[in-house]
């Protein structure tokens, strides 16, 4: 990967021509390794509160902490969840698919990427998926 890191408005400045070369997905791996650092920090440390959680005998003050226990839980359910995305992500620069439409081969565009490095499909594709959502819901 290069040496030089692109700054967003140098990313966004590139010609189409140049989508996903070398220092785009240089960008990109660096944004997603400082995305997962943050992540797996926070999700440490809401490990070491569910950790050292200590149970009270107050039995109003107990549903208070075990819904707030539930409600760690979840959020650390979803955090885990967005930590395979963005490995999945650093796979996908890894093996040269990143930036690329799962669904159409098109690329995803870069200030898609820049607001959600973990996409997969083009805003079209997207869109097409949450159409088909809706539909099978209401049906």
């Amino acid at each position: 990967m290069s040496e030089t890191a692109l700054t967003t408005e140098q990313l966004l400045a590139q010609p189409e021509a140049d989508y996903m070369n070398e220092g785009q997905l240089a960008f990109f791996q660096k944004l997603l390794l400082e995305q997962r650092a943050d992540l797996q920090a926070r999700i440490d440390a809401e490990f070491k509160a569910l950790r050292d959680y200590e149970p009270n005998t107050d039995i109003a003050d107990s549903g208070s902490a075990e819904e707030q226990r539930q409600w760690q839980l979840r959020l650390l359910e979803r955090e885990k969840k967005l930590l395979d995305k963005i490995d999945q992500a650093l796979d996908r620069i890894a093996d040269g698919s990143y930036g690329w439409c799962a669904e159409t081969g098109e690329p995803i565009g870069l200030k898609r990427l820049l607001l959600r490095p973990t996409a997969t499909l083009s805003i079209e594709a997207k869109e097409r998926e949450e159409e088909m959502e809706k539909h099978l819901r209401e049906a």
